[in-house]
């Protein structure tokens, strides 16, 4: 029976960690690697994501990710059942992230939020800047798509 459990949780968390690897590896210059035992995603060699798979029996299959001052308590707070605050680096303001409590739209949101924080600054202007022209470059092509259609 406990085998089972196991073997029950860790198809659960390995779905989880392809969800997070999916979007780390997506931003730039991300890296993964162990630490303490568990996946960790880091933007030149500083830490911006820590997987953490049932972390000493704590019941959690999550993510801990840097958050901006005064966000973890409020998050915490509004949502106890997607956000608690992680041993070790909840006192420095991280929030814990439920895995099977946030959509991908949710997922993806903070951990690009996490890497904008961790990030150096140039590497972030230049990311936001590909990004703005992808962005503009899709909203051009739906104009222009939207335009044949109507006339």
């Amino acid at each position: 029976m406990k085998q089972q459990v196991k073997k029950l949780q860790s198809v659960k968390s390995q779905k989880h960690l392809k969800r997070v690897r999916r979007i780390c590896s997506s931003l730039p210059e991300a890296t993964e690697k162990l630490s303490h035992g568990e996946p960790t995603f880091f933007v030149h060699k500083k830490v911006f994501c820590m997987f953490a798979n049932n972390h000493h029996n704590d019941g959690h299959i999550a993510v801990w990710l840097p958050a901006p001052v005064g966000i973890q308590e409020m998050l915490i707070e509004t949502s106890p059942e997607k956000f608690f605050k992680p041993p070790y680096v909840g006192v420095r303001g991280w929030i814990g992230v439920e895995l099977a409590r946030v959509s991908d739209e949710e997922l993806d949101f903070l951990l690009r939020q996490a890497w904008r924080m961790i990030a150096p600054k140039k590497l972030q202007a230049a990311f936001e800047s590909s990004q703005g022209k992808t962005e503009k470059s899709v909203s051009v092509k739906r104009f222009n798509k939207h335009k044949k259609h109507r006339a």
